[in-house]
């Protein structure tokens, strides 16, 4: 475990005050990096820089790659735009297409692979939180929590279920709306869960996840294969409603960075 000396909240109502306390800490006035709000404890090594640098780099490619997903839905016809749509971002909308395709008689003789596609594609990023939590323990769980009161509730219970089940948890987070997946995979690289055990975990609950989509649309059949192609046909207003959200992202997470750094 690491050896990190924050708090440990044991409540909701005590998760909220420690991340409101975090929030009203004064910025660094020497170095950038000394900053309670940060992770880490005391000047950053390598593998920090590293680290804090791949999760920001993901969460901007998150927020880039919205309007990539309506493109190809609006672009390739099926069963080819799920498929492009499972290996590009392990698409729920591509499972329940592939599975409601099956219903209506269009065989998909490779829907296995396109559930392995999906389920890789869906992990890839998750690695970079399991490595988080092994570098700075609660330091990452403070940090997320400290974003705003929704965030502290919410990491306090992922936290919690993390604490909780253990393992298992990586397993159920896939299941379990709204709850930060983030928060329950930087508690198991605390507990030093090794990282083969922690993506084979990772990536079966994927498989799970991903099939129940895939089965849901096959139970559905023409219906769901309809709301599919209505999708694909408004893809374009996807698209541009994807961008408005990429540049509002951005904005608020400027306007953040810069009330804190006031």
């Amino acid at each position: 475990m690491s050896d990190y000396s924050r708090p440990i909240p044991a409540s909701e109502a005590q998760a909220e005050q420690l991340a409101a306390a975090a929030q009203e800490q004064e910025p660094p006035t020497k170095e950038w990096w000394d900053d309670p709000r940060m992770p880490w404890k005391g000047k950053p090594g390598r593998a920090d820089m590293w680290c804090i640098g791949l999760i920001i780099a993901t969460g901007a490619y998150g927020l880039l790659t919205i309007p990539v997903r309506p493109w190809i839905l609006g672009n390739f016809s099926a069963p080819a735009r799920d498929y492009i749509l499972a290996c590009f971002s392990g698409s729920n909308i591509a499972m329940v297409d592939i599975g409601a395709l099956a219903r209506v008689g269009q065989h998909q003789p490779f829907w296995w692979l396109a559930i392995i596609a999906a389920s890789l594609t869906s992990i890839k990023f998750d690695w970079l939180w399991w490595w988080a939590g092994r570098l700075w323990g609660r330091g990452v769980i403070d940090m997320i929590a400290a974003r705003s009161k929704w965030a502290a509730r919410t990491a306090y219970w992922a936290e919690s279920i993390a604490r909780r089940f253990g393992g298992p948890a990586v397993f159920l987070v896939w299941f379990i709306p709204l709850l930060p997946s983030s928060i329950v995979y930087a508690f198991v690289g605390d507990a030093r869960m090794s990282l083969r055990r922690f993506l084979l975990i990772d990536f079966l609950a994927g498989l799970v996840y991903r099939g129940l989509w895939m089965y849901a649309g096959y139970r559905m059949g023409e219906p769901a294969k309809d709301l599919v192609n209505q999708l694909a046909k408004y893809s374009l207003y996807l698209t541009i409603g994807g961008i408005i959200i990429v540049f509002i992202g951005v904005y608020r997470q400027q306007r953040r960075f810069s009330a804190s750094h006031r």
